[in-house]
């Protein structure tokens, strides 16, 4: 698969890294550094674009500049592209109105576009998180990018004697390579505190998703993909955990019992 990724600064430079270090061997990854600064309106969009680009079958949306978005219909057709994907965690970058102007223009080309929000809220069949859950059309090209990267998913190994993780295997990473580093960090962590810890090191790796208050999911993007990876935890982790259940002060589980059945 032929992948060309729009980068703008650090935060596309750290998932093409990941990506390059660790995605499939027969991925070929290019890159475009998209400009720095777009008017509010392109009108030609040929005056930001380059004489060309490589031909590619997926185009990976990881610009830092609001406009780009505008430019991703004439970079579809200069490069063949098949797909593309559109990540949103950060609306400054790509508002959501915007991204759902960008499926329109390019479904009316035949181009199939998913814009999950967060990034790290993406399977092979739905984008976004919690209750905004959303399936999309499935496309190879995007259902394969899908399988190496997007929500995190691990297999863990525990020494049921000591309840500590002895591996975290990744079976799907986080495009900019933070279930990966959370993994690592946790390897040696006794069951009981994984979740914490992970949580933890997710924030600290850093999430580079936006830290303001996102309209739709009434929290921050940085807090909603920090739970993601929580939720990951806890899946590969569900065997292991132990439920711990709170008696209130003065319960006696006989009179409980009866007031059940009274009731």
């Amino acid at each position: 698969m032929r992948i060309l990724v729009l980068i703008t600064g650090d935060y596309g430079a750290r998932h093409v890294a990941n990506m390059r270090q660790h995605g499939p061997a027969h991925w070929q990854i290019t890159t475009w550094d998209t400009p720095k600064i777009l008017p509010p309106v392109i009108d030609y969009p040929e005056d930001y674009l380059p004489d060309e680009l490589s031909a590619c079958d997926l185009i990976l949306s990881l610009a830092e500049v609001k406009g780009v978005a505008e430019l991703i219909p004439d970079i579809a057709q200069m490069t063949g592209a098949q797909a593309v994907i559109a990540p949103i965690d950060n609306v400054a970058w790509l508002p959501v109105g915007l991204a759902r102007q960008l499926r329109g223009w390019l479904d009316r080309q035949g181009v199939v576009c998913v814009t999950p929000k967060p990034f790290c809220a993406f399977t092979e069949t739905h984008v976004n998180a919690l209750h905004q859950k959303e399936t999309y059309e499935p496309h190879p090209l995007i259902v394969e990018f899908a399988q190496y990267y997007g929500t995190p998913a691990f297999r863990a190994t525990v020494d049921e004697a000591t309840r500590t993780i002895t591996a975290l295997e990744v079976t799907r990473d986080a495009c900019c390579g933070c279930a990966r580093y959370t993994a690592a960090k946790l390897t040696g962590t006794p069951v009981d505190e994984a979740l914490e810890a992970g949580g933890l090191h997710h924030h600290h790796y850093p999430c580079q998703a936006s830290m303001g208050i996102d309209v739709q999911y009434g929290d921050t993007l940085m807090h909603i993909s920090g739970n993601i990876m929580k939720d990951a935890l806890k899946d590969a982790l569900a065997d292991h955990l132990q439920t711990h259940y709170i008696r209130p002060a003065g319960y006696n589980e006989a009179d409980g019992a009866s007031g059940e059945s009274g009731g």
